[in-house]
């Protein structure tokens, strides 16, 4: 350990115990400020001075920043420009890879004489690919010296545990390495969130104990414990935040609403043309019982693409409304807002014509309110609100406005919860005169893991039965590049459905009209850059192009016409109602029609570039079609080589129609800390060792200690090392993270 005068505080600026250009550098490129913010940055992974790390796999990491641990096989210097140039090469090897270094000029002669064949060193740099061989240009490394003489010593100098630490071009892993050497000493003023108890009870490390052997491990089994150790900390801390929450929610106020006998749900009910899935009748019942208590309703409702969520959350709605409340639906965007209000007047048919002339007695006013509305349109909505004769409003976020008033505002439903600021559902809530009930609605299928995690607030009911009469979709590949005759044919049988009367989408990543919208140009670059990792430098297909070169081309004389979500809402409108009524047969789009639309004639639907889209947004815009009595077609075009991992993923959706093995699949193939978003930064930093992916168990268990420990202590008051920890995760970020109700 490195010795130093000046021992930190865990709060200390970094600035003060490395200096201020390390700590710039943490800071900058880590997100490290603290002694403690170091302390938590856990190594990636451990090396040992006499192992030699596998250099095949480095061909999956072409432009990343890697160490390794490695022996040098071969140096040479070579001349250049008539003997005026300098390059050394250093080849490293593991026995079974080889690695190229290339060093130039003026930095040719300390490698040259610290890298002698048969020498161990550390090495870090940024993986590249010259004359098809891998190479690191420049990087730095540190020499794995045998200062010991005996046998012995030799061999425990070999097995030393050497940690590799997640590190940045301008800080690598050995000089971190250092700089929590400084700052070790303060493990010992870290502050246990574990109860005694609990942490006795399941025989787990203290916490000071825990980071000495995670940083500075002896043995694989210190690491080990001290994983195990911190991952319970990680899980219990977030649960119990989440605990608290769920028992302040029991404290609030809230009208119970029982849906009246013979009223307008049971109205509803009895014109169905259908019979509701088992499914549907179980999730219905679990609503209806936290209708019914004097606590507000905190509910996520999670299903499958098509499995009638729109019809659980419209009878829960009913069902305030027959009790004399109102019920409003918040929608991401305009198109879903209108498909949402659409689809809910039609299913209701004139029960939703309440006041109206051939209205039912029984019935309501169901209102539209967007941002787009013309002003006599608007001002008769908002009055409708406020007398309470409209018991059903759907709407953007314009339903979030100060001048929308309600009479009495009994249930928000949020659909597509996670398209929506913390603000934005709070706002709406706040519009009720008690706490309003609460049901969020997502079709994007959650490992139970994630929804103990990210929706652990919520009490969660699944929908996972698709209702009767509804097709299976088949789903393939159709690899454009290498069989160019597979995308004709995907066009023959898109003509092949229309001519059947059916109507097909067409799908791209991008709209095409210059990327004058900053918000478009980021998604448009975001997009492009996980295809560049992938290896497709090719610009994203575009929606205004493809519509022109289909309509001009393989499809010429069917109508086409195109959706994106930067054109004006009126025509978005216009274009969706003439696609509902068959009056389009091509619809070319981008992913504004994700979630929500809803035209049972579709059939088939050709995703382009499908390799640029993830793999749950997949599952989801196929489940766009197929939602009649045909069956439905999903056609994944990609020009991405078979081997590439971009086809994999293609090659997971079409093979399965589960959506919850596709969401696993997602996470397993994404970046840990993307499993919670960008939106939700604040806990995902405090999720460094814990994995949702993985770690069901811990998470699970942690839940019911949580539980357990905020129904006997809600204050926390008997554990205030508790309490502290909370504190410190639960700043601004994190607080908007945990708002999800």
């Amino acid at each position: 350990m490195v010795c130093n005068e000046h021992v930190p505080a865990l709060d200390e600026d970094l600035k003060k115990t490395l200096g201020p250009a390390t700590a710039k550098v943490l800071a900058e490129h880590l997100g490290l400020h603290t002694a403690l913010d170091l302390l938590h940055h856990y190594p990636r992974r451990y090396a040992e001075r006499g192992e030699l790390t596998s250099l095949a796999e480095l061909a999956d990491q072409i432009d990343e920043h890697v160490t390794v641990v490695a022996q040098v096989a071969d140096a040479r210097v070579l001349t250049f420009n008539g003997g005026r140039g300098k390059r050394l090469e250093v080849t490293i090897t593991d026995g079974s890879g080889r690695l190229q270094l290339v060093f130039f000029g003026a930095g040719v002669h300390k490698p040259h004489k610290d890298l002698l064949p048969g020498s161990r060193a550390m090495f870090a740099g940024k993986v590249s690919l010259f004359n098809r061989k891998l190479q690191l240009t420049h990087p730095a490394y540190e020499p794995l010296g045998v200062e010991a003489t005996t046998a012995d010593a030799v061999d425990a100098f070999a097995q030393q545990l050497i940690p590799i630490y997640p590190a940045c071009k301008q800080l690598e892993s050995w000089k971190i390495a250092k700089a929590v050497d400084t700052v070790l000493p303060t493990a010992q003023e870290a502050v246990d969130p574990l109860p005694p108890a609990l942490r006795e009870g399941r025989g787990m490390l203290p916490l000071t104990e825990a980071l000495l052997k995670i940083h500075r491990p002896r043995t694989k089994a210190d690491i080990e414990a001290a994983r195990q150790r911190l991952k319970w900390d990680e899980a219990f801390v977030l649960q119990v935040a989440l605990a608290r929450r769920r028992h302040a929610d029991t404290l609030l106020p809230a009208v119970p609403r029982r849906p009246a006998p013979g009223g307008l749900l049971d109205a509803f009910d009895a014109k169905l043309p259908f019979t509701l899935t088992d499914g549907q009748v179980a999730v219905s019942r679990e609503i209806f019982d936290d209708l019914a208590t004097d606590h507000p309703m905190h509910r996520l409702l999670q299903g499958e693409v098509g499995s009638g969520k729109t019809m659980v959350a419209l009878r829960a709605m009913l069902a305030v409304v027959d009790c004399g409340g109102q019920a409003a639906m918040l929608a991401p965007t305009e198109v879903l807002a209108q498909q949402h209000h659409r689809s809910i007047t039609e299913m209701m048919g004139e029960l939703a014509e309440g006041g109206l002339l051939g209205g039912s007695d029984r019935g309501t006013k169901v209102v539209l309110l967007t941002g787009s509305m013309g002003m006599p349109a608007r001002r008769q909505a908002l009055l409708d609100l406020i007398t309470g004769e409209a018991g059903i409003v759907i709407g953007t976020h314009a339903l979030i406005e100060d001048k929308v008033k309600f009479h009495d505002l009994g249930l928000v439903v949020v659909d597509e919860q996670h398209r929506f600021g913390v603000e934005q559902r709070d706002a709406l809530r706040s519009k009720g005169k008690q706490p309003p009930h609460l049901l969020v609605m997502t079709a994007t299928p959650i490992p139970r893991t994630v929804a103990m995690t990210v929706f652990g607030d919520l009490e969660t009911s699944v929908l996972d039965q698709l209702p009767a009469g509804r097709s299976p979709i088949a789903t393939h590949v159709v690899p454009a590049k290498d069989k160019p005759h597979f995308l004709t044919r995907a066009w023959e049988r898109v003509r092949e459905e229309v001519d059947k009367g059916h109507q097909a989408y067409v799908v791209c990543p991008r709209i095409g009209d210059g990327e004058d919208d900053p918000k478009a140009a980021k998604a448009a670059a975001k997009k492009k850059a996980a295809a560049e990792e992938d290896g497709d430098k090719r610009p994203p297909l575009a929606v205004l192009e493809i519509a022109e070169q289909l309509a001009g081309g393989p499809l010429a004389g069917l109508t086409v016409e195109v959706l994106h979500g930067r054109m004006d809402p009126a025509d978005k409108d216009a274009v969706m109602r003439r696609f509902a009524a068959g009056e389009v047969k091509v619809l070319v789009a981008t992913t504004v029609i994700e979630v929500g639309v809803n035209v049972p004639n579709s059939t088939v639907m050709v995703i382009m570039d499908a390799d640029r889209f993830g793999v749950s947004q997949l599952h989801q815009l196929r489940g766009r079609v197929g939602r009649g009595s045909a069956p439905g077609l999903c056609l994944l075009v990609s020009e991405m080589h078979e081997a590439s991992p971009a086809r994999a993923r293609l090659a997971a959706v079409a093979a399965t129609l589960d959506g919850f093995e596709l969401s696993r699949i997602d996470l397993e193939q994404r970046r840990e800390g993307d499993v919670l978003g960008q939106a939700q930064s604040g806990v995902r930093s405090s999720l460094r060792m814990l994995s949702v992916i993985e770690d069901e168990e811990v998470i699970a268990q942690a839940r019911e200690e949580a539980t357990r420990v905020v129904a006997d202590d809600p204050e926390l008051t008997a554990l205030p090392g508790l309490l502290t920890t909370l504190a410190a995760l639960l700043d601004t970020e994190r607080e908007q993270y945990l708002e999800k109700g």
